[in-house]
């Protein structure tokens, strides 16, 4: 199955050099909380002057570009992209840097995983998503200080059960005469 991207971002990715920045969204949510976090590696634009705050507006995953608080805030954060293995479920790993010892310790705190989705956009074409990847889950939160790492990834198939129930006379009786 082959990818579709824009036309903007296949010249950019055919120029030698070009103007165009790759900006990656992050989404993290939590079943026990209502809060949605939104992250962007681009501080695309200032959103506020006190206190100092750049990002991304974008209407991925139905934020809301004009609302401040729905803003994909820009972190400095490496993202290495869900790889495309056959011998295991696709996994990424990020890099949060300039966080707070709280953060780490809120990451860390849950019993529950996150979900967590990634796009890829233009900084100049925000809601035009070039990549994306829904549904992993935070598997690990490392690091304390200056720094996190986080790790999502998806269930692989395999640790689907099957079959779904067991056979018996009162669930399948027309496999039982």
């Amino acid at each position: 199955m082959s990818r579709r991207i824009s036309l903007n971002a296949r010249l950019a990715h055919d120029a030698v050099g070009s103007d165009e920045t790759e900006v990656v969204l992050l989404q993290f949510t939590h079943p026990e909380t209502s809060q949605i976090v939104r992250l962007s590696t681009d501080p695309t634009e200032r959103i506020s002057l006190e206190p100092l705050v750049y990002g991304t507006r974008s209407s991925w995953l139905d934020a809301d570009p004009t609302d401040d608080e729905e803003v994909f805030q820009f972190v400095l954060v490496s993202v290495l992209l869900p790889d495309d293995q056959e011998t295991a479920p696709p996994a990424a790993r990020l890099a949060i840097e300039g966080v707070d010892n709280e953060l780490a310790e809120v990451l860390r705190s849950t019993l529950l995983r996150a979900d967590v989705s990634l796009a890829v956009v233009l900084a100049s074409s925000p809601d035009v998503i070039e990549q994306e990847w829904l549904n992993f889950k935070l598997v690990s939160a490392e690091g304390s200080g200056e720094s996190i790492q986080l790790s999502i990834t998806r269930n692989p198939l395999t640790e689907e059960p099957w079959p779904a129930g067991r056979m018996t006379r009162e669930r399948f009786p027309g496999l039982h005469p």
